[in-house]
């Protein structure tokens, strides 16, 4: 049968427009439709489920019949200026988290999982191109003004247009946020195989739109800031102290992830400028609360009447964390520190073994990983997965990458690091570099010396022996010492050739990745790629590492990434211990449990009369 044809019409004007309005209507409908029929959940882990369930009461490590009061002083370093703690300008108080709701908050149980905090619920498809937050109707800034979306949405644009520089590599991922109404905002996403973004979009601090219309947060400032968190500033007087204190009624406090933490009543840091002041400050009872880095300290001066009458607790309390990467980081900007024969050969003057016996009392291990203590790190030979997912960029990396694993040169600790300094000089020499006069020169006849820059005298007695070392190969070394605020300043500008830094690893690493080692950020001041490593294939694994779409993959590429940097000489690396030293006023109270990942201070209480 043949159907009748028709002579087409054209649509009159007013039918097109009732047509397109009625399509818009009804995909907004189906759009709104699509996102209810997501179920509201409470947490969102990386990989797999929330270890908490939609009903929890609290964390399992924390005493959730804590008493609540009391007052604690803590020690803080240098001096601050400034009460910002998100712009690249002046020192930030300490204790600063306390003042600032975030979105979500993580748990110490678990390698990365956000729960609720002023989001009530999260809501997002299996694919994660966007999540909706849902804000809890209770969640209240300090003067009483409820936590709208717009709140959100002005605190993510404002660190963006003037926030540290790490912020726009951090949130590169994000398309747009987006108030839906006051209770719900949604961020969008510019990729699907980004996993992490909903948990990272989830940490941040909400400010107060209404607080700051009147305010430039560009610039530094010591007056109080509003925020919603369960302390606000009581008093201060800038770069002596800073106090904090509870607020009774916390619109968060029955929340599970808040039940059992927040139990001191007032908080104090107190400012030193020497660590050895700040360490007899505390054994006579002027602070409450310390956890030491310096092993030396730890060793030999963790001792008197107040800690055999038990006035004082010392413990070493073990932990799973990632102890990422310390180290004495080279400068790459610096045309010396471009050549990885000298990179490496500086590695070798570096004797760990005996600053371990001599300095650190025997208490560390030798840092050989970016991703140091965790399941990421390389270790052996790669893997056969491993060679696949490095094979495309055979040619552009050392072999060493692809047949052998990496390990730091080690001695035999007498101080006599003469075998290694052999083999640093011979790989000089190798390779075009001279000596004349006792001075090591490069090949294009420049002098090697450089400036060893810090800002804490305790690094003084470990930096002194490796500059020895370096001038027995003819390397000229100045260390300088710098006030803290200079040091801050001069490492945000990388006006630096080398320095001690160290990168906090989670154990799901992710976005932080493109602020540590993507070349986006390597010319970025104030960014965390202090190295100005600017590699393609370096850039290349940050970006398969953050797409990672299950943990198995993640560890993949992470050891991969980990066997790159290694090979490329870019730190000389130091050493790390898997347990936190800590001392503490027999007032306060721990705990029975501490969470797989780390102590959480704040679940710590006062003794009770």
């Amino acid at each position: 049968m043949t159907l009748p044809q028709h002579t087409p019409r054209c649509a009159s004007p007013l039918l097109i427009r009732l047509l397109v309005t009625l399509l818009l209507a009804t995909s907004a409908l189906l759009c709104k439709a699509d996102e209810q029929t997501l179920a509201l959940k409470h947490g969102v882990a990386m990989h797999g489920a929330p270890k908490y369930s939609a009903d929890f009461k609290h964390f399992d490590y924390v005493n959730p019949s804590a008493p609540k009061g009391g007052q604690i002083k803590l020690d803080a370093s240098g001096t601050y200026d400034s009460f910002n703690p998100y712009i690249p300008k002046g020192v930030s108080a300490a204790g600063l988290g306390y003042l600032f709701g975030t979105l979500t908050v993580s748990s110490p149980d678990e390698p990365f999982t956000q729960y609720g905090y002023i989001a009530q619920h999260i809501e997002m498809p299996e694919d994660r191109r966007w999540v909706i937050f849902h804000i809890n109707p209770n969640a209240v800034f300090h003067d009483g003004h409820p936590i709208t979306a717009s709140d959100v949405v002005f605190s993510f644009n404002i660190r963006l247009e003037h926030g540290q520089p790490s912020f726009q590599h951090y949130y590169s991922g994000v398309d747009s946020v987006t108030a839906l109404d006051a209770q719900r905002v949604k961020f969008t996403f510019k990729e699907s195989t980004n996993r992490e973004l909903p948990l990272i979009v989830g940490q941040l601090a909400v400010l107060p739109e209404h607080d700051w219309q009147k305010k430039d947060f560009s610039k530094s400032t010591l007056e109080p800031p509003l925020g919603s968190g369960p302390y606000k500033i009581k008093a201060f007087e800038a770069g002596k102290y800073v106090t904090y204190e509870r607020i009774k009624n916390h619109w968060s406090e029955t929340l599970p992830i808040h039940v059992g933490r927040y139990n001191i009543e007032q908080i104090t840091y107190d400012y030193y400028l020497d660590p050895t002041v700040s360490l007899e400050a505390f054994k006579a009872g002027q602070y409450d609360f310390k956890a030491e880095y310096n092993s030396k300290f730890w060793a030999t001066l963790y001792n008197g009447p107040q800690f055999e009458r038990r006035e004082i607790v010392k413990e070493s309390l073990k932990h799973n964390r990632s102890a990422g990467m310390q180290g004495f980081i080279f400068n790459i900007r610096k045309p010396l520190f471009q050549d990885k024969v000298l990179r490496q050969a500086m590695i070798f003057a570096f004797d760990f073994e005996w600053s371990n016996k001599n300095l650190f009392y025997g208490q560390y291990v030798r840092t050989r990983s970016y991703f140091q203590n965790t399941e990421l790190a390389a270790t052996g030979v790669p893997s056969e997965a491993e060679l696949a997912l490095l094979a495309p960029f055979r040619k552009q990396l050392p072999d060493e990458v692809f047949t052998t694993e990496y390990t730091p040169p080690s001695t035999d600790g007498s101080g006599r690091a003469r075998q290694n300094l052999r083999l640093a000089m011979r790989l000089l020499k190798k390779h075009g570099y001279t000596i004349r006069e006792n001075r090591l020169y490069t090949p294009d006849n420049t002098p090697v010396e450089f400036e060893f820059l810090i800002y804490d005298s305790a690094w003084e007695r470990i930096v002194l022996p490796y500059k020895k070392n370096l001038e027995v190969l003819g390397i000229g070394v100045n260390v300088r010492r710098v006030d803290i605020t200079q040091y801050i300043e001069r490492r945000r500008k990388f006006d630096f050739d080398m320095i001690v830094h160290s990168w906090n690893q989670t154990l799901s690493p992710g976005n932080e990745m493109r602020s540590y080692w993507h070349s986006s950020s390597a010319q970025t001041p104030d960014s965390l790629n202090l190295i100005g490593v600017n590699n393609p294939v370096v850039d290349a694994l940050v970006e398969q590492i953050i797409s990672a779409e299950d943990r198995e993959t993640l560890v993949l590429r992470s050891r991969a990434m980990d066997r790159v940097l290694q090979w490329q000489y870019y730190t000389v690396p130091n050493w790390h211990v898997n347990y936190d030293r800590v001392a503490y006023n027999k007032k306060l109270v721990r705990p029975t449990r501490v969470p797989r990942y780390g102590f959480d201070f704040d679940s710590w209480w006062i003794k009770q009369p």
